[in-house]
């Protein structure tokens, strides 16, 4: 059987205590678990669950080479994720996983990374990744969207980032507040203005279904191969073993198959309003 990178298919989720919350901003936390956590690859995610609240999937924000906690960053949207969000530091959550398909390996050439929302949490790895390996590779780009300035995810890290690496990372907002002289407007929209070398350039997407969809779109009209795009999608993930078919999307089963997909291999199904 191809496991494809994934844990034993076990539904008993391990205690594991919570070393430390950081208030990324209103509603929004990442939680760092004590170690004695497993290995992972940047972009599969972990089952998390509040006895006698639920379980969520969440995808895994930390980088697995640099020795730091394991991460998850939530934002509470939910019943489950409400109660998730508000643990405090002592306090334990189970955890399943890690399942799911990863980033690929950072590939020579240009890599793109492209995220919307809360979507740079499960690109953080890659992207810490290919810093690491830029003396080997070619241009590192982040470009990242959000929905307005206060709801910039990791924007003391990003600052880091911009002034601290060579990485050409951008930021954009959908909505303008007083004193922001940055740039307005959709993640497409700083697209536009990249000069890629379409033929060298791997993308890595994350984000809301439709900023992803549109963005690949693009790429490929650039001239990026639909193969060399890869997208992390996202369904009901109830099982996360392949077992329950909820986070099905046309032949795949997103557990299984994904999160991480290639362009090349979804792109026709994500045309699909009814999927």
């Amino acid at each position: 059987m191809d496991t494809r990178g994934h844990a034993p298919a076990s539904l008993l989720p391990r205690p594991m205590r919570v070393a430390r919350v950081v208030t990324e901003m209103a509603g929004t936390v990442t939680i760092e678990l004590e170690a004695g956590a497993f290995a992972f690859a940047p972009g599969q995610f972990v089952m998390v669950s509040s006895p006698g609240v639920g379980e969520v999937p969440i995808s895994i924000s930390s980088d697995p080479d640099d020795g730091t906690p394991l991460a998850l960053t939530i934002r509470a949207v939910g019943a489950t994720t409400a109660v998730i969000a508000a643990v405090s530091e002592g306090s334990w959550l189970g955890i399943r996983g890690p399942y799911g398909t990863a980033w690929p390996d950072i590939p020579e050439g240009d890599l793109l990374l492209m995220a919307g929302g809360l979507g740079l949490a499960p690109l953080r790895g890659a992207f810490l990744r290919a810093l690491r390996a830029q003396e080997r590779i070619g241009r590192v780009i982040l470009l990242y969207g959000t929905r307005e300035p206060g709801m910039i995810l990791f924007d003391r890290e990003l600052l880091g980032w911009m002034r601290q690496t060579r990485a050409e990372i951008h930021v954009t907002v959908d909505q303008a507040h007083p004193g922001w002289t940055g740039n307005v407007g959709l993640i497409t929209t700083l697209l536009e203005r990249e000069r890629l070398d379409a033929s060298n350039t791997t993308a890595f997407l994350c984000g809301p279904e439709v900023m992803m969809r549109l963005s690949a779109r693009q790429l490929a009209a650039l001239g990026v191969s639909p193969s060399r795009i890869h997208l992390s999608l996202e369904r009901h993930m109830a099982c996360a073993t392949a077992q329950c078919g909820r986070c099905q999307l046309g032949p795949l089963i997103l557990c299984r198959d994904g999160p991480v997909v290639r362009h090349s291999d979804v792109g026709r199904a994500l045309g699909i309003a009814e999927l």
